[in-house]
C-alpha cells in the first residue's frame, strides 16, 4: 500500500531541521496549526511537549531524542532543534500531516544518555495517558539523540516499533570517549600553550572564553602551522574534506569543543576521569618516538568505564527494526562505530533488524533531503509495509533516482511514478 504523498513531505522537513543537514528549498504545503498542551514535568524533572494535529490524528507518533545540549544550559526543550533555519516550526509542519509530535529536554543537559532512555521512554506512557495509543511510535534522534535512540529500541522494543538513529555513536563509547581524549592530548603535543595543560580538567574560564579567546587561539594556531596540523589529523585519523580546505578548522575546533564543554560534565556523571591513553600507540608523525614519549598520559579510572560499560554501551539485541545512517567523514563521531555496532548486532542474531546507510560526505550529520527520507522510507516499509510516495517532496529527477537507488539497495520495492 502507499501512504499519501504529504507524509513524505512530513518527514523530510522533521528530519532537514532535526538531523542537522542543510535542506534544499521545499515548499510546505498548506496545513493545520498543532495544538500542543503546556509543557509538562515528568516524574525526572525532564520537561516534555506533547503536540497533536488540529485536524485527525493518523495514528502514529514521532518521539525526537534531541542531540547534545552543552551542560551550561539551562535544563529546557532545545528549541533550536525544532526549527527549520528559516524559522519555520517543525511541530507545526509534523502535527499539519497528521502525525503526533513528542519530545522532552531530558533530565540533564550534556552526557544525559541514560536519563534520556528513560525520559523518552516514559514520555511514551504520558502519551498514551493523555491522547491515547499510538498505532506506531518511531523513535528518531542523531549524534547523542542517536545513542539513545539505538539504547531506548534495544531496551524497550515493547514501546518502540521501530528506530532511525543518525550519526550516534552506537559501536562503542569508550571508544568514542578516548577519541575525543585522543585529539585533545596531540593537539596539546603540537600546539603547546593553546589550551591550558589538562584535557581531563578544564578550567571554567576555558569554557567562559571560548567564543571570545579559545576557538579563534586554535584557529589561528592551526592556520599558522599547517604541517603540524596535518600531523595531528593524520595520527587521530580525524576527518576532513579533501575538496574543502575549510574543513580543517570545522573538524579541529569541532572536536576541541568536546573536550572543552563535555569533559567535566562526564567525569561528574560517570564517577570518575574515562579516557586512559597509558598504553596507547600514537602513528602518523614524522617522528612517532618523539611523539609517544612526549605527548601526556592519563589513567582512567575504573568505575567511569565500569559506569560506560554498564549504562552506554549499546548491545547490538534488536527485537524491531533500526535503520542507522552515518556520514563516512563525520569528525565528531565517526564512522568507525556503524561496523563495530554491526558485529554486535550479528553477535545477536539479530541481522535481519538492521540496515546502515554509509553517506559519502563530509561532516557530522551532514544528509541530503532524499537521503534521510529513504532512510525512513525503509524504515517504514519494515515495520507497516507501506511504500512511500517521494514525488512531490522530491521534485528534481536526481534526487529521485537517489532516493530510489537507495530503496532498492535496501530491499525496498519501488513503483514505476
Amino acid at each position: 500500500m502507499r501512504r499519501a504523498t504529504r507524509l513524505t513531505m512530513l518527514f523530510i522537513l522533521l528530519l532537514a531541521g532535526l538531523l542537522g543537514f542543510q535542506a534544499r528549498a521545499l515548499a510546505a504545503g498548506p496545513g493545520s496549526a498543532s495544538v500542543c498542551d503546556p509543557d509538562g514535568v515528568q516524574s525526572s524533572g525532564a520537561i516534555y511537549r506533547i503536540c497533536m494535529p488540529a485536524g485527525p490524528w493518523n495514528g502514529d507518533l514521532v518521539v525526537y531524542a534531541h542531540g547534545y545540549v552543552s551542560p551550561l544550559e539551562p535544563i529546557g526543550i532545545p528549541e533550536d532543534q525544532l526549527t527549520l533555519p528559516d524559522g519555520t516550526s517543525l511541530i507545526d509542519l509534523i502535527t499539519s500531516m497528521g502525525y503526533a509530535f513528542a519530545t522532552t529536554s531530558y533530565a540533564t543537559n550534556g552526557l544525559a544518555v541514560p536519563e534520556g532512555v528513560a525520559d523518552v521512554t516514559e514520555l511514551v506512557s504520558i502519551f498514551r495517558a493523555t491522547k491515547g495509543e499510538p498505532e506506531h511510535v518511531y523513535l528518531t534522534g542523531p549524534s547523542e539523540g542517536g545513542l539513545i535512540t539505538i539504547l531506548g529500541v534495544e531496551q524497550h522494543p515493547d514501546v518502540f516499533d521501530g528506530a532511525l538513529s543518525t550519526c550516534g555513536p552506537i559501536g562503542n563509547f569508550q571508544k568514542q570517549t578516548d577519541y575525543f581524549g585522543d585529539f585533545r592530548v596531540v593537539f596539546d603535543y603540537f600546539f603547546p600553550g593553546v589550551l591550558p595543560p589538562s584535557p581531563v580538567a578544564i578550567p571554567d574560564q576555558v569554557m567562559a572564553d571560548w567564543d571570545d579567546v579559545y576557538k579563534p587561539a586554535i584557529a589561528a594556531a592551526i592556520a599558522q602551522d599547517p604541517h603540524a596540523t596535518d600531523q595531528l589529523l593524520r595520527v587521530t585519523r580525524a576527518a576532513v574534506d579533501p575538496a574543502d580546505p575549510g574543513s580543517v578548522e570545522k573538524t579541529v575546533t569541532g572536536l576541541l569543543w568536546y573536550n572543552v564543554f563535555a569533559t567535566n560534565d562526564a567525569r561528574v556523571k560517570l564517577g570518575g576521569q574515562p579516557f586512559d591513553n597509558r598504553h596507547k600507540l600514537y602513528v602518523g608523525s614524522d617522528n612517532d618516538l618523539a611523539l609517544n614519549m612526549g605527548v601526556a598520559r592519563f589513567q582512567a579510572d575504573p568505575q567511569a568505564k565500569v559506569a560506560i560499560q554498564q549504562r552506554y554501551q549499546a548491545s547490538g539485541d534488536l527485537q524491531v527494526p533500526v535503520v542507522t545512517m552515518h556520514t563516512l567523514l563525520d569528525p565528531i563521531v565517526p564512522y568507525w562505530h556503524e561496523p563495530l555496532y554491526r558485529q554486535k548486532v550479528m553477535a545477536r542474531g539479530a541481522a535481519f533488524q538492521h540496515i546502515n546507510i554509509p553517506i559519502p560526505r563530509y561532516g557530522h550529520c551532514n544528509f541530503q533531503p532524499e537521503e534521510v527520507l529513504a532512510a525512513f522510507g525503509i524504515l517504514v516499509f519494515r515495520v507497516e509495509g507501506d511504500i512511500l510516495d517521494p514525488s512531490a517532496a522530491l521534485p528534481d529527477p536526481d534526487a529521485r533516482t537517489r532516493y530510489n537507488e537507495l530503496l532498492q539497495k535496501y530491499g525496498v520495492p519501488i513503483e514505476t511514478r
